[in-house]
């Protein structure tokens, strides 16, 4: 297999079994021939770094092996190519997400989810670089979305709601992560971090800016609303914590969405499957 090629964030082909398989069931161990010389988890380990150190771009077979000391080709046991090795990847990422608590309240398990997604964005920044949409069937990324979903279920928010409401706090945590990584860069090939930025533009602010073509802008500085010098690296979702709450609030007082038990849902999950993957033809 050609290593040379540009490396890219992952693949558009739909995932074979060939390739989610390995990240739910443990390898085969042989007991013939010479121990490896690494194990995949040593591969994925590694991978991992190089892609924390200089970005997704930066993985190869290649990048990988080097970095190991073995060649190439010893790596393509553990792994057939380089979108199972990102695949990979992002289930070992995934395993570094911290989780809430299940018996807290939705809102403070909400915040603590948000805040453990901010903090494995801002750990492994390369996850950024993957489509969301399209997330490897992996075992540790189920177990966050099971873990938000837990969170919302019981609200008395509709089922569409609740898958909604999560996609909207993923990506404005990833947004703010997005912000905080350009800063980062920006910081590094500039040399300035956010706050210096800021202080050396006074002569704009005195000379330039004109209070009565942005009134809005003015009325906002005049109660400090722009006062946070750290705001990119913080995390703020109290307002769309105080959105959902009314959300939740009306739903119950609606009447709440029935969402059924899990064991309403197993008395006819296997039909349901069958249903869903080969649907009855006209």
């Amino acid at each position: 297999m050609d290593d040379a090629e540009t490396p890219v964030a992952a693949s558009s082909s739909p995932p074979s079994r060939d390739r989610f398989a390995p990240l739910w069931e443990p390898p085969p161990t042989s007991r013939r021939g010479r121990p490896p010389r690494v194990s995949r988890d040593q591969v994925v380990d590694a991978a991992v770094a190089i892609a924390d150190a200089d970005g997704l771009d930066a993985v190869s077979m290649r990048t990988v092996a080097r970095s190991l000391d073995v060649g190439a080709m010893t790596l393509y046991s553990h792994v057939p190519g380089r979108d199972e090795l990102v695949d990979a990847m992002v289930d070992r990422a995934y395993a570094d997400l911290a989780l809430p608590d299940a018996d807290l309240s939705w809102r403070p398990a909400l915040e603590q989810y948000a805040h453990g997604y901010w903090s494995l964005l801002r750990d492994h920044p390369w996850l950024l670089d993957l489509n969301t949409w399209r997330l490897p069937l992996a075992p540790h990324v189920f177990d966050a979305e099971e873990a938000a979903y837990r969170i919302l279920l019981d609200t008395g928010l509709s089922g569409t709601r609740v898958v909604e409401t999560v996609r909207i706090v993923n990506n404005t945590v990833a947004g703010f992560a997005r912000a905080a990584a350009a800063e980062d860069a920006d910081a590094r090939a500039h040399g300035t971090d956010y706050a210096s930025y800021w202080e050396a533009s006074t002569d704009f602010w005195e000379h330039l800016f004109d209070p009565a073509r942005y009134p809005s802008m003015t009325r906002l500085w005049s109660v400090g609303a722009f006062d946070s010098s750290s705001m990119p690296f913080d995390l703020h979702i109290s307002g769309l914590l105080d959105t959902l709450e009314l959300l939740i609030d009306r739903a119950q007082a609606d009447g709440p969405a029935h969402i059924p038990t899990y064991e309403e849902c197993m008395t006819h999950y296997d039909d349901r499957v069958a249903d869903e993957l080969h649907p009855p033809q006209p």
